[in-house]
């Protein structure tokens, strides 16, 4: 199909806005390198809150959502939905602590709260680490939807289109910096919303689906709209819901959802006016990411099942597209060529915003943490702001072209995603615990950091056809936290000097945190609740659309009393303790 100049100017017009915006920011966003980084710690809740949203809401966000309906049906969501447990936690009880801690960003984290050789060897390796392996990593599994997106609608190779759309944010992110990225991420995201919602309404209308109750009764679709597993058949209820809610969640480091806080989610909670800012912004990203987004996906990934049955189909459809990317995840840019003109183009638009907004924002993520955790800290000290704006726009460079060579090896969004999961798999629990388990050291982390990388190996090319993807999860958490919990107790605790400064800077005592995890737990229950009843509604059970409504507004309710009482200063023993 070919896009009519209609859609192109309306793709244009969307890629001119954000590169204006980024030279019109540029000279006040390489002021320093805290307003390069971090927008001069001044931003509020709401533009933070939003860029967070935007960040998630990336190019292959839908691919990846309509490879999992398609393959597992709605409940095999559950694997991102179980992430909200983390997210609300670090809402109601990190949050406050990371923008207290004043750190530009998480990695300068590990000198604050380990000592000697080992902190200091953790904070410059773990920068490469995230910033730049993890780092790639992410933006290689985006740029493959791009890739996806752009051989069915444009018809141009992948080289070209990883060329294109790489040399266009990385202009973006090198002139506007952070401030740039949080501006843009705000247009964006209504714009990807919008985009989200129109390819929802179209898909559903399609002539082969014939609206939304034809589609409820296909019978491609049928078995696939249970928002819980079959809890008879344990091939589907323990990797689709037990093993996220019980082990992962809390045992995995993801981007986005990582334990404790982490990331460029930390980042803009590090770059908040004040402590509630930093804790309103979460509050209001997890709830757009999991209680507003998905149903306008996975609607369009379930007319998909009527229109493109299988790969065959998708194949017959679309022989322009590389037979190694023809996979489920490719349904989503498939069921985009039944739009009319002017509505693709603001579906292309918003892809195209959402691939630059998630992109520009590990750019500079991935920058900060080469020039501050290791540039600035280990090679050139003396560095001055100017220089290590520069050295940030030279990795911003060096980055993409890493993330597009990566992107052309892969295949999948699941695969990519899986990945990332076994990668830091059994990390999880240490970050949650090492705010307030004084015995954690640096060695604890590097244990963690590298038993993850070599067992999830380990299981991926071993001789281990026979076991499932859960179980290789599971044992590789098992694996990985057995490890490091061992080396904690065979190494030296940190420093008693060290822990006492870093646990005065939280300004945090028990109480309150109990109180925060009281908050985090009920207002999941309320998201959920908000999830399925939209859930419902579209579904047509409205009675219990109304009772969910209900469970939702109660969870709400008792979620704003106990995070009130979190913020009561209360007598209570230190909170780190043995």
């Amino acid at each position: 199909m070919q896009l009519s100049p209609l859609d192109w100017s309306i793709v244009a017009a969307a890629l001119a806005t954000t590169l204006i915006i980024g030279f019109v920011v540029s000279k006040k966003a390489s002021a320093d390198s805290s307003s390069y980084f971090l927008a001069g710690r001044s931003m509020p809740w709401w533009l933070l809150g939003l860029s967070m949203v935007a960040t998630t809401f990336s190019a292959d966000t839908p691919n990846l959502v309509t490879d999992i309906v398609r393959s597992q049906g709605i409940a095999g969501n559950w694997v991102w939905w179980s992430m909200l447990i983390t997210g609300m936690l670090t809402t109601f009880v990190y949050a406050k602590i990371w923008r207290r801690l004043g750190v530009t960003t998480d990695v300068e984290f590990y000198e604050r709260r380990y000592s000697g050789k080992p902190a200091r060897f953790l904070r410059g390796f773990r920068a490469l680490y995230l910033g730049v392996f993890f780092n790639v990593m992410i933006m290689a599994s985006v740029t493959l939807a791009a890739i996806k997106i752009g051989t069915v609608l444009f018809s141009v190779s992948p080289e070209m289109i990883v060329m294109g759309a790489g040399l266009i944010t990385v202009v973006f992110s090198a002139a506007g910096g952070f401030l740039g990225v949080l501006i843009t991420d705000m247009l964006l995201f209504v714009l990807a919303m919008t985009g989200s919602m129109l390819a929802a309404y179209y898909a559903v209308n399609h002539p082969a689906v014939g609206g939304l109750e034809n589609l409820l009764a296909h019978v491609n679709v049928a078995d696939k709209l249970a928002f819980i597993p079959d809890m008879s058949d344990p091939n589907q209820y323990i990797p689709l819901l037990l093993v996220p809610l019980l082990v992962q969640w809390w045992s995995v480091w993801y981007p986005g959802s990582e334990p404790g806080g982490g990331g460029y989610v930390a980042q803009r909670m590090l770059a908040a006016k004040n402590e509630n800012h930093a804790v309103a912004a979460s509050a209001f990203f997890n709830f757009c990411h999991y209680a507003v987004r998905p149903w306008p996906w996975i609607l369009v990934a379930l007319a998909s099942l009527v229109v493109f049955p299988d790969l065959a189909s998708l194949a017959a459809a679309l022989p322009q597209v590389p037979a190694h990317l023809v996979r489920e995840d490719l349904a989503y840019s498939a069921m985009l060529t039944f739009l009319p003109a002017g509505v693709l183009g603001i579906v292309v638009a918003s892809l195209v915003s959402a691939y630059v907004s998630t992109i520009s924002t590990s750019l500079n993520w991935g920058a900060s943490y080469y020039v501050n955790d290791f540039y600035a800290r280990f090679v050139r000290p003396d560095a001055s702001d100017r220089r290590q704006v520069m050295v940030g726009r030279i990795v911003t460079a060096v980055l993409m072209v890493l993330a597009g060579v990566l992107a052309l090896m892969l295949e999948s969004a699941m695969q990519a995603f899986r990945l990332l999961l076994t990668v830091g798999a059994g990390t999880g629990l240490l970050f949650l615990l090492r705010w307030f388990w004084p015995r954690i050291n640096a060695w604890s982390e590097i244990a963690a950091m590298v038993l993850s990388f070599a067992v999830s190996l380990f299981f991926e090319f071993g001789p281990f056809e026979s076991l499932l993807a859960w179980q290789k999860l599971v044992l590789s958490v098992a694996l990985t936290t057995a490890g490091w919990v061992t080396v904690t107790f065979i190494t030296a605790p940190t420093d008693a000097a060290v822990l006492q400064q870093f646990q005065g800077s939280l300004r945090v005592q028990p109480a309150q945190i109990r109180q925060g995890a009281y908050a985090a737990a009920l207002s999941t229950l309320g998201i959920y609740g908000a999830l399925f009843t939209v859930g419902a509604v579209l579904f047509g059970n409205y009675s219990a659309a109304v009772a969910l409504a209900l469970a939702t507004a109660a969870a709400v309710v008792l979620t704003r009393y106990w995070f009130k009482r979190s913020n009561q200063p209360v007598q209570s023993a230190a909170v780190m303790v043995d």
